[in-house]
């Protein structure tokens, strides 16, 4: 009996710290700025994508609501912070819908199947990327009005830039899932 209680302290710890490693490179990435066109493209989606294909969906939850608390608590860890603000005061602006998406995105991408098809990793990837901007939009235009070309501001500008995300998470993808033999 206490060599399952055991094991199964040292697997909560392993998955904690696999979380915390895991909200440390989605803090990461959201601070990296690639010049891109028309707006400088951060790594927060693809990785995102890439822990929940990596970790799988219940894991991938877990490290993903890390980073939100992470944020909401008051750590820098979201793209803009410190100096946008901190916080929950940060978390409940014009970006929550979009952070709140990658908790749907990092679900499908975690709970697909994998294949060696390019083109049916290209349309998982891009299914569970498009929760993170329909709940960004759905959040924008309940926040600065639907009148609002809700589109144009909240979509269409990082479109290039996620494509090119999408398309090296496609071609990584099969690279990425052997990660979770060592989970």
């Amino acid at each position: 009996m206490e060599l399952v209680k055991s094991l199964k302290s040292s697997k909560i710890i392993k998955y904690a710290f696999i979380a915390l490693i895991g909200s440390i490179a989605l803090a990461i990435s959201s601070k990296v700025k690639i010049p891109f066109y028309p707006v400088p493209m951060t790594m927060q989606t693809l990785v995102v994508i890439m822990i929940g294909a990596a970790f799988g969906w219940k894991l991938g939850l877990a490290t993903v609501s890390l980073y939100l608390f992470e944020g909401i608590i008051g750590l820098p860890v979201f793209s803009g912070t410190p100096e946008k603000g901190v916080g929950l005061v940060y978390f409940t602006g014009p970006t929550m819908g979009y952070l709140i998406g990658f908790l749907v995105a990092v679900f499908f991408a975690g709970k697909f199947n994998y294949s060696k098809n390019l083109i049916t990793n290209f349309l998982k990837i891009t299914f569970a990327t498009s929760f993170i901007y329909l709940l960004g939009m759905v959040w924008l235009g309940s926040l600065i009005g639907w009148d609002k070309p809700i589109f144009k501001l909240g979509a269409q500008p990082f479109l290039l830039a996620e494509l090119f995300k999408i398309l090296i998470a496609t071609f990584a993808i099969n690279q990425i899932i052997k990660i979770k033999k060592f989970i």
